[in-house]
């Protein structure tokens, strides 16, 4: 799924993705304003610690398991889209891949794909790709760069993370998946 993956995160990913995940704050409040400007203001509140930039609680790395993900997406990337789309929550999966920790969105139209790499205290670095609609397998990350996400995984409250993918190659400024635990017996 990504090469070089067992040399860490920063021998993995593309120049292009190290810019996104050093840039990821710029990019978050550009987003971020960028929807309040254009009239999302009780949106962007309603979010509360999704969309603050500095709500990263640290802690213990994000555990295994399936989630409910919602994808919310911030400022649009160009004239005539959205500034502000929040999704209905679709299914995730967190598990080990080897040495490292893998991150599956299972449901949706556009499906992350990839590796969860440690960092330090407060995050987690994911990089990977997007599946697209009815396609059976993910792309290596690499291969189409339109393709390569990266992120950073934080934990923002009890039980409950986000992925903030800044800059993504489509639609918006910044795309944030909200991601709790789906308990035993829940749907």
């Amino acid at each position: 799924m990504v090469p070089q993956a067992d040399r860490g995160w920063r021998a993995a990913a593309s120049d292009a993705d190290r810019r996104r995940i050093r840039d990821w704050r710029e990019a978050f409040i550009e987003a971020r304003e960028t929807a309040l400007r254009s009239g999302h203001v009780d949106e962007v509140a309603r979010e509360g610690a999704l969309l603050e930039p500095d709500a990263a609680l640290g802690g213990a790395p994000i555990p295994d398991g399936e989630y409910r993900c919602r994808v919310v997406k911030v400022g649009a990337k160009s004239e005539g889209l959205l500034n502000f789309v929040s999704y209905p929550a679709f299914r995730c999966r967190i598990a080990m891949q080897g040495e490292v920790q893998s991150f599956t969105k299972l449901t949706g139209s556009q499906r992350h794909v990839g590796i969860i790499f440690p960092d330090d205290a407060m995050r987690q670095v994911f990089l990977g790709t997007l599946v697209l609609g009815d396609e059976p397998a993910a792309l290596p990350y690499g291969q189409d760069a339109t393709r390569d996400v990266a992120g950073l995984i934080e934990r923002i409250g009890p039980a409950r993370w986000r992925l903030v993918l800044p800059r993504p190659h489509f639609e918006s400024k910044l795309d944030v998946v909200e991601l709790q635990p789906i308990m035993a017996g829940a749907n």
